[in-house]
C-alpha cells in the first residue's frame, strides 16, 4: 500500500474526552472550555482487511479549543475548533546506505470545525439522560501538500446524532461515575454513514482533584457509500474507517475551575487506520 494513501487515526477528542463531566448537562451559566494539543505518529497501519502494514513515517499534530456552555439548564452549546493542524510525511531513508529515498513534507491549515447542542431528557442526583446534535463543517483542507495527501479535513458535511447515558455512585468512600453513548452519524459526498458508540469509567481522588478515566469506543461503517475506501489523496476522515480503541485520561483540578488533563487512546483493532497511539494533554476551566 502506497504510504501517501494511508489514513490518519480519527480524533475522539471532541466526543468524549473533552470533558470529565460529558454525561451531565452544564446548567444555564455555566460551562467548561478546554485548549488542548493532540499528536498521533505511525510507521504502520491496519489495512482494508484489519492487517498490520509498515509505511513511511507520518504524523499528525492539532491545536484546538473545545467548549461546551449552558444557555438554559437542560440546552448546553458545544463546539470544537482545530484552528491549527499539521499533518507531516517523514523523510523516507535507507536502511542500508543512509541515503534519502523520498524527502518528507509538511502542511499546515485550520481543521473541521463542529458545532452542537445537548439537551437534558432526564437528570437526577444519580442518573443524566441526554441527546445530542454535532455538525461537522468542511473548514479544513481536503488536498492539502504537492500531491493533495496531506488533509486536515474530509471535504464533507456530517451530522452526528447522539444519545447519552450516564450515572454516578460510590465505591466504599472512592465517588464514580459511568456513562455509555451510541450514535449514527450521517455523512455527505458518497462517504458511508457511521455507528458509533462507548463506554467510559471515571474515579474521583484527592477530594475531587484528581480524576482517573478509561474509555473504549467503537466505529463501525454501514459500507453504504460510493466513494472509495482509499481515496486519490487519503483523507484524515476516510471513508469505512472502522476501530475499536481503548484510552485513559488524568485530570487533576489546581482550584476548583482551573485544571489539567493528559490522555493516551489507541486503536486495538481497525481499518484503513494508523497503528499507533495518540497522545494529548490541555489546560481546561470548569465554570459551575
Amino acid at each position: 500500500m502506497n504510504s501517501k494513501k494511508i489514513i490518519l487515526i480519527v480524533t475522539l477528542a471532541f466526543l468524549t474526552s473533552n470533558t470529565v463531566f460529558s454525561q451531565w448537562n452544564k446548567g444555564k451559566g455555566n460551562g467548561y472550555y478546554k485548549l488542548s494539543a493532540w499528536y498521533l505518529e505511525a510507521d504502520k497501519h491496519y489495512t482494508d482487511t484489519g492487517k498490520k502494514d509498515p509505511n513511511i513515517t507520518r504524523s499528525q499534530f492539532n491545536i484546538s479549543f473545545y467548549g461546551e456552555y449552558g444557555l438554559l439548564d437542560k440546552l448546553d452549546v458545544i463546539t470544537y475548533i482545530p484552528f491549527f493542524s499539521r499533518a507531516v510525511e517523514f523523510d523516507d531513508v535507507s536502511g542500508t546506505t543512509g541515503q534519502i529515498i523520498d524527502e518528507g513534507e509538511a502542511f499546515n491549515s485550520i481543521g473541521d470545525i463542529e458545532i452542537g447542542a445537548r439537551y437534558g431528557l432526564l437528570k437526577t442526583d444519580y442518573l443524566a439522560l441526554s441527546v445530542s446534535l454535532k455538525l461537522g463543517i468542511p473548514t479544513g483542507d481536503n488536498a492539502g501538500g504537492s500531491d493533495g495527501s496531506f488533509q486536515t479535513g474530509d471535504g464533507e458535511f456530517n451530522q452526528l446524532i447522539q444519545t447519552n447515558l450516564g450515572t454516578s455512585f460510590n465505591l466504599g468512600a472512592v465517588p464514580f461515575y459511568a456513562k455509555t453513548y451510541v450514535g449514527f452519524n450521517n455523512r455527505t459526498e458518497d462517504f458511508s454513514d457511521e455507528f458509533r458508540g462507548g463506554l467510559e469509567l471515571g474515579a474521583n481522588l484527592l477530594k475531587n482533584k484528581l480524576w482517573l478515566i478509561g474509555r473504549a469506543d467503537l466505529l463501525e461503517s454501514f459500507q453504504n457509500g460510493d466513494l472509495s475506501a482509499q481515496t486519490a489523496q487519503g483523507s484524515i476522515f476516510a471513508n469505512n474507517i472502522e476501530y475499536v480503541s481503548l484510552g485513559a485520561e488524568v485530570a487533576y483540578y489546581i482550584t476548583k475551575k482551573l485544571g489539567i488533563s493528559f490522555n493516551f487512546t489507541g486503536a486495538i483493532s481497525g481499518e484503513l487506520i494508523y497503528a499507533a497511539p495518540a497522545y494529548s494533554g490541555g489546560v481546561f476551566l470548569d465554570i459551575k
